[in-house]
């Protein structure tokens, strides 16, 4: 990822010493068409649902009737896929490529289809019963095999469990026990490895199905232990030979169990139907509907599967015809794959849009000219985004050009999610990358989104109105100062998105979802004028300070981490004290450039972690940020430690999705803390 964000952030470099008319004259006679987006539906993007006050549905519903779905012939994932199949006329459906010298390669869509159907039936030649309670595990990067193993899945109405390697060995066994998962199907040896070495913690683990040729060390691994391992060929090949009738899925049965890692405690599997992904999915296509995307269309699919925001987004390109090309694994090789593929739709995260922004400011910053015309292409761009107007004009040829061509130069749609996304970064990208960018909101247990911008947005700082297939309102949460009334509170979502329960963990399930079937989310809201939504804060770890004071540590690690020295944070209260504290980690990329220039000070991370000056300048920049942006005094944070190491997936103090794990973390600073408050007291 690092390789991917140095060279974008290469945009604002020599190419924008190139004289301005030179290009002119050309431009002028080759630019590029604009498209303008209607601007008259914006100030009025929600209306209110009939029967709840506080609560909102799209402009698009009609009659007052939730979106379920979008075409007769695709009610579930696998009419999702058999339609892409004939509106594409069988065109290519997933790509991949063998190395970084090599081009995609494409098997079509009724490929895809008959190898999905060999496999089906090979699974169920080795005990697996064509129903909806036969559930799957899949440990694999994205792949071609993936899909074929979901659609294999779907035909024989089979329910798709992913595993990953961040959610770690313990959690991994805790899936396979709740969710009676016998047959699992890896993509490599290594991880059969890691499945063999806990066999014992999963005695109902009886096949592992791996895409790689079967290693000697791990062949005789699995025959001591009682396992059959077997190719992703070998059971195609036994398909072949034993074809099934077909049975497959209904809208109302299971279509995956997508476990959230959450912060705290066994992960919980949130079971998603055929009818919710297909919900979600119809109504993004209702709002890419002016976009056009079809078979012509090609996504770049590099977000894990095992999370229901890339399931979403690739459910809708199947739905509608398009193709789907894989990254080789690598984050490292994104960028090369993005150059070879040219993908028109690029979903994104926080996380690398931010530092594509942070690197293209930092090397603006370096130069006067490169400042100015920053800002002048900046301004220009605004202009027409104020308009309705996305269109490449000429700052896309001077000084946005390496941005889009490192996206692989035919970009037209890239949206953000999973995290909130600052509206100076929202709108950075939508000038920089010359395409719609837009932003949603949801969780996985709302089938990955509920509200979404749309299209010809040109304001930031908000996530759009509810989709054409759910109610979104607010609750009062009176010990946080919110109320409906007030049009702020808690975001809750209605409709057929949601999924149906945790699995097995009723208790989890009614914290969820209450009794009307409304689903919690734990965020804050607050509903604009113009029927938008807007994300505030955040209810799940509030906790009291001795005086009283409610406190919501996420909201102020959102605004203290707007400072140019600081990447993470993390706030500590207790309810025996009556002030914050503060773990803070330093930006690795600016700190010892700021350290030298500022303090004639060297050295390594840790060495400048441990500087009192870099403290205190740190201290009094996190406060200075916090007053601006109106945080109160019991608000901030009256101490902090500087830690020299961010937090990661890998030293255990995020989550997969990268929040933070905040018992963890208390934990792995217990001492730190400690020490911080025994100073104050």
């Amino acid at each position: 990822m690092s390789d991917y964000v140095r060279y974008v952030t290469q945009a604002i470099g020599a190419a924008v010493f190139t004289t301005l008319t030179a290009f002119t004259g050309l431009y002028l006679a080759f630019r590029p068409r604009s498209v303008q987006y209607p601007q008259d539906n914006l100030a009025c993007q929600s209306k209110p649902a009939k029967g709840d006050k506080h609560a909102r549905v799209s402009m698009h519903n009609k009659e007052g009737k939730l979106l379920e779905y979008l075409y007769d012939d695709a009610k579930t994932c696998y009419e999702a896929f058999t339609r892409g199949a004939r509106v594409s006329n069988n065109g290519p459906s997933l790509g991949w490529r063998d190395g970084a010298n090599a081009p995609y390669q494409w098997i079509s869509y009724n490929d895809v289809l008959v190898r999905a159907a060999d496999l089906g039936a090979g699974m169920q030649a080795k005990g697996m019963k064509p129903e909806n309670t036969t559930c799957i595990g899949i440990y694999s990067q994205n792949r071609p095999e993936y899909v074929i193993l979901e659609q294999a899945c779907y035909m024989y109405s089979m329910v798709v469990v992913p595993l990953y390697d961040t959610l770690g060995p313990d959690a991994c066994s805790y899936i396979l026990k709740q969710a009676e998962i016998s047959m699992v199907i890896c993509d490599t040896n290594t991880k059969v490895n890691s499945l063999l070495s806990r066999i014992g913690e999963t005695p109902g683990v009886k096949t592992i199905v791996v895409m790689e040729e079967v290693t000697g060390e791990n062949n005789n691994n699995a025959m001591q232990k009682g396992v059959e391992l077997i190719t992703f060929k070998e059971v195609e090949t036994l398909g072949k030979a034993n074809p099934k009738e077909l049975n497959p899925c209904t809208p109302e049965d299971l279509a995956f169990i997508c476990y959230t890692s959450g912060t705290t405690g066994d992960p919980k599997g949130a079971q998603i139907t055929h009818k919710g992904i297909i919900a979600t999915a119809s109504s993004c296509g209702v709002l890419m509907e002016p976009l056009n995307v079809g078979p012509s269309d090609v996504l770049i699919s590099y977000l894990p599967l095992a999370h229901v925001y890339e399931q979403l987004t690739e459910t809708f390109v199947h739905m509608v015809g398009g193709k789907v090309g894989f990254f080789r694994g690598d984050i490292r090789g994104l960028l090369d794959d993005l150059a070879e593929l040219k993908p028109t739709l690029f979903p994104s995260v926080p996380r690398l849009l931010n530092r594509i922004y942070d690197k293209a400011m930092a090397a603006a910053s370096a130069s006067k000219i490169k400042n100015v015309l920053l800002n002048m292409a900046l301004n220009s761009k605004e202009k027409d985004l104020k308009k309705g107007i996305v269109k490449r004009n000429i700052w896309d040829k001077i000084v946005f050009k390496k941005i889009q061509q490192s996206l692989g130069g035919r970009v037209k749609l890239i949206t953000s999610g999973s995290a909130p996304l600052s509206p100076k970064v929202l709108t950075f990208m939508r000038c920089a990358a010359g395409c719609v960018v837009i932003e949603g909101f949801g969780q996985t247990e709302c089938s990955g989104v509920a509200t979404c911008q749309m299209l010809g947005e040109a304001e930031a700082g908000h996530v759009g109105p509810p989709l054409p297939c759910c109610m979104v309102k607010v609750v009062d949460v009176p010990e946080m100062g919110y109320f409906a009334d007030d049009d702020k509170g808690e975001v809750c979502v209605k409709g057929p998105n949601l999924f149906s329960s945790y699995l097995k963990n009723e208790e989890k399930t009614s914290e969820a979802l209450d009794d009307d079937g409304w689903l919690h989310t734990g965020d804050i809201g607050e509903w604009l004028p113009n029927g938008t939504l807007k994300i505030i804060d955040r209810i799940k770890h509030i906790f009291k300070l001795s005086q009283g004071e409610y406190i919501a540590p996420e909201k102020i690690e959102t605004v203290y981490v707007r400072c140019p020295l600081v990447a993470q944070s993390f706030i500590h209260g207790d309810s025996l004290k009556s002030c914050l504290v503060a773990v803070v980690v330093p930006d690795p990329d600016t700190l010892p450039k700021w350290a030298k220039e500022t303090l004639g000070l060297t050295g390594t991370m840790e060495q400048m972690c441990a500087n009192q000056a870099v403290k205190e300048h740190i201290l009094k920049d996190m406060t200075d940020m916090g007053k601006a942006a109106g945080l109160k005094s019991f608000e901030q944070v009256k101490d902090i430690h500087l830690h020299h190491e961010l937090f990661s997936v890998e030293n255990g103090l995020l989550t997969p999705t990268f929040k933070s794990k905040r018992q963890d973390i208390k934990k792995f600073f217990a001492t730190q803390l400690d020490e911080m408050y025994s100073k104050l007291d």
